[in-house]
């Protein structure tokens, strides 16, 4: 909904707020949403940020429950049992806390050993509030960080005298980040950044903390809840995956066909070829976190590479992944971009400075992100960055791999090519796999895999990491996961399994492979595995579901292809299969070699 899409206005977010939370759950998919219960523990009023942060997470498929504690009784209902707290068994907590929740600051007169005492227990009333929240909730945390002082007593000797409040602020907010980086399942709403973002004197504009006990200003809380949410719906693996790029007056400046490659607005030699040198500099980050790069231009292909072989380009052809340059209508190639990438199309960013190519995707590509772009291209990368499209919540070794594993794709897309028979091709791979149960390792690419797998996946069930954990930990469950490498390179954790046993039987909860992979058999290989683990914990069947979405169509006959026969089928095409095990097991895997 374009009302939640950056930049949002605040004020048409409040005035229409039942009318764009109505509207969000009637376009709901009820077999695609996430429900989550989300219990806010506020250090101040938190009404409206429950009632903004329901639209946001709507806007991300994810259908919130609400906790709401009581006014500034956040510490109270996190460190003593609470019953109602305990039996609603929340998903994700989010501690609303701000600068108004200090207990104490330093005095002039306090000495260095004073301040630091001061500090650490301060620190530690947060510290024991996240310990005992993890032991007794095993959930997600999301903590705010501390803005800074709307006042400064000493000046900028605030900033670095160890009695001003801006150093104490600081240095309680780095022990914050300490506790983050060493702590699974914690993350930061960074209110600091977020505050002076928004511009400090109107973020802490006393009147609404002595009106209304709101410690920011009513106009934020949409910018507030806002990222709240992109933490939660990149824990939930709602992020995007790719970026969509035109070329001509996107990535540089001026029309590569008619200007030539040499008279392009790029390089560092103006203040205009500069904006397109940083935009491009701010794409290439994005590698790095695993985004995919890719062109969808209206260009002939020999223009387009010119163009991306500019000298003073800072982005070059093998930076990406799909380079669709034709004239072709942009909806169509991003389609094909999606389809040769074996994503959905809803994984997309599509970026292009032309308001109509922008309405086109919108209305042919529907789930497509279309960032709204402004007119001055000094600003492309804030209305990008703002959107939180890629929202990091976790960064794993194979999200950093991502751009080059794809690119490996290409190279085996090309040997296929030059064999006749399929098999023989997939034993040229030499691939090998290591099929292993959960290992803490891999906890967190396993959660993540759960939560963005949505074409093979067939029960389209998801799962945190404190679930994932506590999962792999009790013996009533067997979990696998996956990893294939061959001769192009390691494709890391690409598949999970998770069953549960009851009497002999054990039934699938979750089995989802990455589409990376597809086509390549690894399937059998943890088919085969599963079956040999099953057999060994003495288990004589397996029960497999299939539940169908608009997106995991391509594993409706999965069970069947496995050997399974179908047992239940009801109106909305769920599906119940059984295997029966017995020691003639015939193994399915030829092609891959096996660690386990």
């Amino acid at each position: 909904m374009r009302e939640l899409e950056y930049p949002f206005d605040s004020e048409y977010l409040y005035h229409k707020k039942k009318t764009i939370r109505k509207q969000l759950l009637a376009q709901l998919e009820e077999k695609t949403s996430l429900q989550k219960k989300i219990a806010i523990l506020g250090g101040s009023t938190t009404r409206d940020i429950k009632l903004m942060l329901e639209l946001f997470l709507l806007q991300y498929g994810i259908v919130p429950v609400f906790y709401e504690s009581e006014f500034n009784q956040y510490y109270q209902d996190a460190m003593f049992p609470n019953q109602e707290l305990e039996a609603f068994a929340p998903d994700v907590i989010f501690v609303h806390t701000t600068l108004r929740n200090i207990t104490e600051y330093p005095k002039m007169g306090d000495s260095p050993q004073q301040v630091e005492e001061l500090l650490a227990a301060e620190y530690r009333k947060y510290e024991k509030m996240w310990d005992r929240l993890a032991a007794v909730y095993h959930c997600v945390i999301i903590q705010n960080n501390l803005e800074y002082p709307y006042y400064r007593l000493m000046g900028n000797k605030e900033a670095s005298d160890i009695h001003g409040k801006v150093n104490y602020v600081t240095r309680l907010n780095l022990k914050f980040y300490e506790y983050a980086q060493r702590t699974d399942n914690f993350y930061i709403n960074d209110i600091n950044y977020l505050s002076a973002q928004y511009g400090l004197d109107r973020w802490s504009d006393p009147f609404y903390w002595h009106s209304y006990k709101y410690a920011l200003c009513v106009p934020a809380i949409p910018e507030l809840a806002c990222s709240v949410a992109k933490i939660i719906k990149s824990v939930y693996g709602r992020n995007k995956k790719a970026l969509v790029l035109d070329l001509d007056n996107t990535l540089w400046g001026g029309i590569v066909g008619d200007d030539g490659v040499e008279n392009l607005v790029l390089g560092h030699e103006t203040s205009a070829g500069q904006v397109y040198c940083d935009f491009q500099e701010y794409l290439k980050e994005y590698k790095e976190l695993g985004v995919l790069l890719n062109i969808d231009s209206k260009n002939d292909y020999v223009n387009a590479i010119a163009g991306l072989n500019h000298p003073a380009g800072v982005l070059r052809p093998d930076d990406f992944i799909k380079i669709k340059a034709n004239w072709d209508p942009k909806d169509r190639n991003l389609v094909q971009i999606a389809k040769e990438l074996n994503l959905m199309p809803d994984s997309l960013v599509f970026v292009d400075d032309n308001p109509a190519e922008r309405e086109i995707v919108r209305a042919q590509v529907p789930g497509a992100a279309v960032p709204e772009m402004p007119k001055e291209p000094a600003h492309y990368a804030k209305f990008i960055d703002r959107s939180g499209f890629f929202e990091v919540t976790s960064l794993s070794e194979d999200d950093r791999r991502r751009n080059t594993m794809y690119q490996e794709n290409a190279r085996r897309e090309k040997e296929e090519a030059a064999f006749e028979n399929y098999e023989d091709y997939l034993k040229a791979l030499a691939m090998k796999a290591e099929i292993k149960p959960f290992a803490p390792v891999y906890m967190a690419r396993i959660a993540q895999l759960t939560n963005k797998s949505n074409q093979f996946n067939l029960t389209t069930r998801r799962y945190s990491q404190p679930e994932i954990e506590e999962t792999a930990a009790d013996p009533a469950y067997l979990t696998l996961y996956g990893k294939l490498e061959d001769k192009f390179g390691d494709n890391g954790v690409i598949s999970v399994v998770i069953g549960h046993q009851i009497d002999k039987v054990l039934h699938i909860d979750l089995w989802i492979m990455s589409c990376r992979v597809l086509k390549r058999d690894m399937e059998f290989a943890m088919m085969d595995t599963l079956v040999f683990a099953c057999m060994e914990k003495g288990i004589r069947e397996i029960r497999g579901y299939y539940y169908p979405t608009d997106k995991n169509a391509m594993v409706k006959e999965f069970y069947s292809l496995q050997g399974f026969d179908k047992i239940e089928e009801d109106e909305q095409g769920n599906t119940v299969w059984r295997l029966e095990l017995t020691d003639g097991y015939e193994k399915k895997n030829r092609v891959i070699a096996v660690e386990m």
